[in-house]
């Protein structure tokens, strides 16, 4: 086994927005391999927000995306179980990641929540929409859902 570094902690960190206990056990069983321990945490987040699935999301946000042509905007509604988690900062990015992805992706793609949080990330196509809400879960410990969205675009006609 080799020895854990601050720096690989760090990096593992800021990419999986993980627990420091949590980056160190991950990269203790991939031996140091930051790609395996990131994969590592996303399973286990996974497996964290399949548990809470069936409590209740009666809190949330609504966001908006308007891109930089005012040609294309989205609307979406994300849940969560108390307000508290729904002002954080963490909550309102997920809420502004999952908006620019529905206006970067076309109609056809996203006909329901599942086929949405299959879709490869717009910023980081290794990691899904699903992924950033079970993260998004697992660092609140609320069950996180994306509920409602639309996309809207206005014709050149």
């Amino acid at each position: 086994m080799s020895s854990i570094t601050v720096h690989q902690l760090k990096e593992l960190r800021q990419l999986t927005g993980a627990g420091m206990l949590d980056c160190r056990h991950a990269l203790e069983q991939a031996d140091g391999n930051i790609e395996r321990a990131a994969e590592l945490i996303r399973r286990q987040a996974a497996a964290e927000a399949a548990k809470r699935a069936a409590r209740i999301t009666g809190q949330g946000q609504v966001g908006s995306y308007i891109h930089h042509d005012a040609k294309v905007g989205a609307l979406v509604e994300v849940n969560c179980e108390t307000d508290f988690v729904a002002r954080t900062e963490d909550f309102r990015t997920l809420v502004r990641y999952v908006a620019e992805q529905v206006a970067a992706t076309s109609s056809d793609e996203l006909e329901t929540e599942t086929s949405l949080l299959a879709q490869p990330w717009i910023r980081d196509p290794s990691r899904t929409i699903g992924d950033l809400v079970n993260e998004t879960s697992a660092r609140t410990g609320e069950n996180v859902r994306v509920r409602r969205f639309a996309r809207f675009r206005i014709s050149d006609a």
